[in-house]
Protein backbone atom coordinates (compact mmCIF):
# COMPACT_ATOMS: atom_id res chain seq x y z
CA UNK A 1 0.00 0.00 0.00
CA UNK A 2 1.08 3.34 -0.54
CA UNK A 3 1.31 4.88 3.00
CA UNK A 4 1.71 8.25 4.17
CA UNK A 5 2.80 8.11 7.91
CA UNK A 6 2.10 10.95 10.92
CA UNK A 7 3.96 10.59 14.27
CA UNK A 8 6.38 12.05 16.94
CA UNK A 9 7.32 11.05 19.30
CA UNK A 10 9.22 7.63 20.35
CA UNK A 11 6.03 5.55 20.78
CA UNK A 12 5.27 5.92 17.07
CA UNK A 13 8.83 4.46 15.49
CA UNK A 14 8.17 1.21 15.99
CA UNK A 15 5.30 1.29 13.86
CA UNK A 16 7.07 3.50 10.89
CA UNK A 17 9.78 0.55 11.41
CA UNK A 18 7.26 -2.12 10.98
CA UNK A 19 5.54 -0.62 8.02
CA UNK A 20 8.24 -0.32 6.32
CA UNK A 21 9.65 -3.97 7.14
CA UNK A 22 6.62 -4.84 6.08
CA UNK A 23 7.56 -3.60 2.32
CA UNK A 24 4.83 -1.22 2.37
CA UNK A 25 5.48 2.11 0.14
CA UNK A 26 5.55 4.79 2.53
CA UNK A 27 5.35 7.90 0.14
CA UNK A 28 5.84 10.50 3.09
CA UNK A 29 6.80 10.91 7.14
CA UNK A 30 4.77 13.66 8.36
CA UNK A 31 6.19 14.62 12.38
CA UNK A 32 5.95 18.06 14.52
CA UNK A 33 8.80 20.30 13.66
CA UNK A 34 12.70 20.09 15.37
CA UNK A 35 11.79 21.53 18.96
CA UNK A 36 14.93 23.37 21.22
CA UNK A 37 15.98 21.30 23.63
CA UNK A 38 18.88 20.18 25.98
CA UNK A 39 21.25 22.53 27.70
CA UNK A 40 22.15 24.41 24.45
CA UNK A 41 18.80 24.83 23.17
CA UNK A 42 19.74 23.65 20.01
CA UNK A 43 17.00 22.52 17.45
CA UNK A 44 16.29 18.29 18.09
CA UNK A 45 14.33 16.27 15.33
CA UNK A 46 11.50 14.60 16.63
CA UNK A 47 12.41 10.64 17.19
CA UNK A 48 10.44 9.68 14.07
CA UNK A 49 11.83 12.05 12.34
CA UNK A 50 15.31 10.67 13.22
CA UNK A 51 14.12 7.40 12.31
CA UNK A 52 12.68 8.12 8.78
CA UNK A 53 15.91 9.75 7.60
CA UNK A 54 17.52 6.71 8.69
CA UNK A 55 15.37 4.80 6.59
CA UNK A 56 15.83 7.01 4.01
CA UNK A 57 11.94 8.47 3.77
CA UNK A 58 10.94 11.78 2.70
CA UNK A 59 10.07 13.95 5.82
CA UNK A 60 7.82 16.55 6.15
CA UNK A 61 7.46 19.28 9.19
CA UNK A 62 4.22 21.56 8.27
CA UNK A 63 3.28 23.47 11.23
CA UNK A 64 -0.50 23.19 10.34
CA UNK A 65 -2.31 21.09 7.65
CA UNK A 66 -5.25 23.73 8.10
CA UNK A 67 -3.76 25.71 4.76
CA UNK A 68 -5.26 24.43 1.26
CA UNK A 69 -1.69 24.65 -0.03
CA UNK A 70 -0.88 22.30 2.15
CA UNK A 71 -3.59 20.16 2.10
CA UNK A 72 -2.94 20.09 -1.59
CA UNK A 73 0.61 18.59 -1.01
CA UNK A 74 -1.17 16.14 0.66
CA UNK A 75 -3.36 14.83 -1.69
CA UNK A 76 -0.83 14.95 -4.32
CA UNK A 77 0.75 11.93 -2.51
CA UNK A 78 -2.20 9.98 -3.60
CA UNK A 79 -1.60 7.39 -0.59
CA UNK A 80 -3.81 4.33 -0.33
CA UNK A 81 -3.91 5.34 4.02
CA UNK A 82 -2.41 7.35 6.41
CA UNK A 83 -0.95 5.73 9.76
CA UNK A 84 -1.44 8.04 12.30
CA UNK A 85 0.58 7.22 15.75
CA UNK A 86 0.53 10.38 18.29
CA UNK A 87 1.22 13.27 15.68
CA UNK A 88 0.54 15.99 17.49
CA UNK A 89 -1.38 18.20 15.21
CA UNK A 90 -5.23 18.07 14.12
CA UNK A 91 -6.20 16.65 11.22
CA UNK A 92 -9.19 18.49 9.38
CA UNK A 93 -11.47 17.18 7.30
CA UNK A 94 -9.77 17.46 4.14
CA UNK A 95 -6.84 15.91 5.73
CA UNK A 96 -8.91 12.87 6.80
CA UNK A 97 -11.00 12.26 3.77
CA UNK A 98 -8.08 12.33 1.04
CA UNK A 99 -6.50 8.82 1.31
CA UNK A 100 -8.50 6.27 0.16
CA UNK A 101 -8.93 4.23 3.17
CA UNK A 102 -9.03 7.38 5.15
CA UNK A 103 -6.16 7.86 8.28
CA UNK A 104 -5.88 4.70 11.04
CA UNK A 105 -4.81 5.57 14.42
CA UNK A 106 -2.76 4.07 16.65
CA UNK A 107 -4.06 4.64 20.26
CA UNK A 108 -3.13 3.36 23.47
CA UNK A 109 -6.22 2.50 25.00
CA UNK A 110 -9.19 0.00 24.61
CA UNK A 111 -11.92 2.40 23.18
CA UNK A 112 -14.00 4.29 25.06
CA UNK A 113 -11.99 4.21 27.32
CA UNK A 114 -9.57 6.87 27.87
CA UNK A 115 -9.70 8.89 24.70
CA UNK A 116 -7.59 11.90 24.59
CA UNK A 117 -3.80 12.97 25.27
CA UNK A 118 -2.35 10.94 28.40
CA UNK A 119 -4.35 7.73 28.10
CA UNK A 120 -1.37 5.72 29.55
CA UNK A 121 -1.07 8.09 32.09
CA UNK A 122 -4.31 7.78 33.14
CA UNK A 123 -4.91 4.15 33.00
CA UNK A 124 -2.12 3.63 35.71
CA UNK A 125 -2.93 5.97 38.24
CA UNK A 126 -6.73 5.02 37.73
CA UNK A 127 -5.73 1.58 39.08
CA UNK A 128 -6.95 0.07 36.07
CA UNK A 129 -5.97 -3.91 35.65
CA UNK A 130 -5.82 -3.78 31.71
CA UNK A 131 -5.13 -0.99 29.31
CA UNK A 132 -3.94 -1.89 25.41
CA UNK A 133 -4.07 -0.33 21.95
CA UNK A 134 -7.02 0.43 19.50
CA UNK A 135 -6.61 0.68 15.53
CA UNK A 136 -9.40 3.20 14.63
CA UNK A 137 -10.87 4.95 11.91
CA UNK A 138 -9.65 8.87 12.64
CA UNK A 139 -13.48 11.66 12.42
CA UNK A 140 -13.22 14.85 13.37
CA UNK A 141 -14.19 14.00 17.22
CA UNK A 142 -11.25 13.73 19.48
CA UNK A 143 -10.89 9.65 19.21
CA UNK A 144 -14.63 8.69 18.59
CA UNK A 145 -14.22 7.09 15.16
CA UNK A 146 -14.81 3.38 14.66
CA UNK A 147 -12.73 0.74 15.82
CA UNK A 148 -11.03 -2.20 13.49
CA UNK A 149 -8.79 -3.73 15.83
CA UNK A 150 -7.64 -3.94 19.60
CA UNK A 151 -5.21 -5.64 21.88
CA UNK A 152 -4.99 -6.11 25.42
CA UNK A 153 -1.99 -5.84 28.25
CA UNK A 154 -2.07 -6.01 31.81
CA UNK A 155 -1.16 -3.58 33.55
CA UNK A 156 0.56 -4.99 36.76
CA UNK A 157 2.95 -3.01 38.57
CA UNK A 158 3.93 -1.63 35.42
CA UNK A 159 5.00 1.97 35.31
CA UNK A 160 3.86 4.29 31.96
CA UNK A 161 7.71 4.60 30.75
CA UNK A 162 7.47 0.58 30.05
CA UNK A 163 3.66 0.23 28.83
CA UNK A 164 4.29 2.91 26.70
CA UNK A 165 7.01 0.37 25.48
CA UNK A 166 5.20 -2.24 25.16
CA UNK A 167 2.42 -0.65 23.63
CA UNK A 168 4.47 1.16 20.87
CA UNK A 169 5.36 -2.77 19.63
CA UNK A 170 2.22 -4.18 20.09
CA UNK A 171 0.38 -1.37 18.23
CA UNK A 172 3.01 -1.76 15.75
CA UNK A 173 2.14 -5.29 15.11
CA UNK A 174 -1.61 -4.62 15.12
CA UNK A 175 -1.04 -2.11 12.68
CA UNK A 176 0.32 -4.25 10.37
CA UNK A 177 -2.17 -6.92 11.03
CA UNK A 178 -4.94 -4.83 10.07
CA UNK A 179 -3.83 -3.10 7.02
CA UNK A 180 -3.01 -6.96 5.75
CA UNK A 181 -6.43 -7.87 6.38
CA UNK A 182 -7.88 -4.69 5.64
CA UNK A 183 -10.66 -5.65 3.35
CA UNK A 184 -11.73 -8.08 6.41
CA UNK A 185 -12.20 -5.47 9.05
CA UNK A 186 -15.85 -4.35 10.00
CA UNK A 187 -15.81 -1.38 11.77
CA UNK A 188 -16.95 -1.22 14.81
CA UNK A 189 -18.82 2.06 16.43
CA UNK A 190 -17.31 2.96 19.94
CA UNK A 191 -20.37 3.33 22.58
CA UNK A 192 -20.33 7.28 23.29
CA UNK A 193 -21.88 6.46 26.76
CA UNK A 194 -18.96 4.51 28.01
CA UNK A 195 -16.52 7.29 27.43
CA UNK A 196 -13.79 8.24 30.16
CA UNK A 197 -11.70 11.01 29.02
CA UNK A 198 -8.10 11.36 29.37
CA UNK A 199 -6.68 14.79 29.54
CA UNK A 200 -2.94 16.21 29.07
CA UNK A 201 -1.42 16.14 32.70
CA UNK A 202 -1.01 18.89 34.17
CA UNK A 203 1.79 20.11 36.52
CA UNK A 204 0.39 20.68 39.45
CA UNK A 205 -0.99 17.17 39.38
CA UNK A 206 2.70 15.83 39.84
CA UNK A 207 2.81 16.87 43.44
CA UNK A 208 2.44 14.07 45.87
CA UNK A 209 -0.45 14.40 48.01
CA UNK A 210 0.59 12.67 51.19
CA UNK A 211 -3.12 12.91 52.23
CA UNK A 212 -4.44 10.52 49.81
CA UNK A 213 -4.02 6.89 50.74
CA UNK A 214 -1.11 4.52 49.89
CA UNK A 215 -2.06 2.83 47.44
CA UNK A 216 -3.05 5.99 45.02
CA UNK A 217 0.44 7.54 46.18
CA UNK A 218 2.02 4.65 44.43
CA UNK A 219 0.08 4.61 41.61
CA UNK A 220 0.49 8.11 41.13
CA UNK A 221 4.18 7.28 41.33
CA UNK A 222 4.31 4.67 38.88
CA UNK A 223 1.68 6.59 35.94
CA UNK A 224 4.04 9.93 36.15
CA UNK A 225 7.36 8.13 35.56
CA UNK A 226 9.34 8.81 34.03
CA UNK A 227 7.84 11.86 32.90
CA UNK A 228 6.93 14.35 34.81
CA UNK A 229 7.49 12.76 37.69
CA UNK A 230 5.65 12.54 41.16
CA UNK A 231 7.54 14.89 43.29
CA UNK A 232 7.44 15.95 47.14
CA UNK A 233 9.40 18.97 48.61
CA UNK A 234 12.01 17.96 51.60
CA UNK A 235 9.99 21.21 53.72
CA UNK A 236 12.14 24.45 55.10
CA UNK A 237 13.22 23.39 58.77
CA UNK A 238 12.64 19.64 58.52
CA UNK A 239 15.21 17.58 60.74
CA UNK A 240 16.85 16.81 57.61
CA UNK A 241 17.95 20.80 57.44
CA UNK A 242 16.77 21.05 53.75
CA UNK A 243 15.57 23.78 52.44
CA UNK A 244 12.50 22.82 50.48
CA UNK A 245 14.63 20.81 47.64
CA UNK A 246 12.06 18.93 45.00
CA UNK A 247 12.74 15.45 45.03
CA UNK A 248 10.87 13.14 42.25
CA UNK A 249 9.98 9.92 43.41
CA UNK A 250 10.00 7.45 40.40
CA UNK A 251 8.83 4.26 42.10
CA UNK A 252 7.63 2.99 45.07
CA UNK A 253 6.34 -0.06 47.22
CA UNK A 254 3.46 -0.26 49.79
CA UNK A 255 4.54 -0.71 53.08
CA UNK A 256 3.51 -0.96 56.63
CA UNK A 257 3.38 1.98 59.22
CA UNK A 258 0.97 4.52 60.41
CA UNK A 259 1.26 8.50 60.97
CA UNK A 260 0.62 11.89 60.06
CA UNK A 261 0.56 12.06 56.11
CA UNK A 262 4.26 13.24 55.26
CA UNK A 263 5.88 12.01 58.31
CA UNK A 264 9.00 9.95 57.82
CA UNK A 265 8.69 6.80 59.81
CA UNK A 266 12.19 5.33 60.26
CA UNK A 267 15.40 5.25 58.76
CA UNK A 268 14.89 3.46 55.68
CA UNK A 269 12.13 6.31 54.52
CA UNK A 270 8.94 4.94 55.59
CA UNK A 271 6.43 7.61 54.77
CA UNK A 272 3.11 7.71 56.03
CA UNK A 273 -0.10 8.55 53.93
CA UNK A 274 -3.69 9.41 54.26
CA UNK A 275 -4.08 5.59 54.89
CA UNK A 276 -0.89 2.85 54.55
CA UNK A 277 2.48 4.11 53.99
CA UNK A 278 4.76 3.72 50.81
CA UNK A 279 8.61 3.15 50.93
CA UNK A 280 10.43 5.12 47.99
CA UNK A 281 12.35 2.45 45.85
CA UNK A 282 13.81 5.12 43.12
CA UNK A 283 14.10 9.00 43.72
CA UNK A 284 16.02 12.07 41.91
CA UNK A 285 16.79 15.28 43.49
CA UNK A 286 16.86 18.02 41.45
CA UNK A 287 20.19 18.09 38.77
CA UNK A 288 21.05 14.54 39.63
CA UNK A 289 20.64 11.24 38.04
CA UNK A 290 18.09 9.23 39.61
CA UNK A 291 19.49 6.24 41.95
CA UNK A 292 18.27 3.83 44.41
CA UNK A 293 17.16 4.71 48.04
CA UNK A 294 20.22 3.52 49.70
CA UNK A 295 22.32 5.91 47.35
CA UNK A 296 19.98 8.52 47.95
CA UNK A 297 20.13 8.63 51.84
CA UNK A 298 23.92 8.06 51.81
CA UNK A 299 23.91 11.56 49.93
CA UNK A 300 21.17 12.94 51.57
CA UNK A 301 19.89 11.95 54.94
CA UNK A 302 16.02 11.75 55.89
CA UNK A 303 15.85 11.02 59.35
CA UNK A 304 12.66 9.96 61.15
CA UNK A 305 10.32 12.16 62.50
CA UNK A 306 10.82 14.57 59.22
CA UNK A 307 7.32 15.88 57.86
CA UNK A 308 7.65 15.93 53.71
CA UNK A 309 5.74 18.80 52.18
Amino acid sequence: MRIIFMGTPEFAVPTLRALHKAAHEIVAVYTQPPRRAGRGKKEQPSPVQRAAEELGLEVRCPTSLKQAEEQGRFAALEADVAVVAAYGLILPQPILDTPAHGCLNVHASILPRWRGAAPIHRAVMAGDPVTGVTIMQMEAGLDTGPMLATVRVPIERKTTGELTAELADKGAQLMVGTLRELANHRPLAQKDAEAVYAPKIDKAEARIDWSEDAEAIERKVRGLAPFPGAWFELAPGSQSGADGERVKLLLAELAEGSGEPGAVLDDDLTIACGTGAIRPLRLQRAGKPAMDRADFLRGRAVPEGTVLA
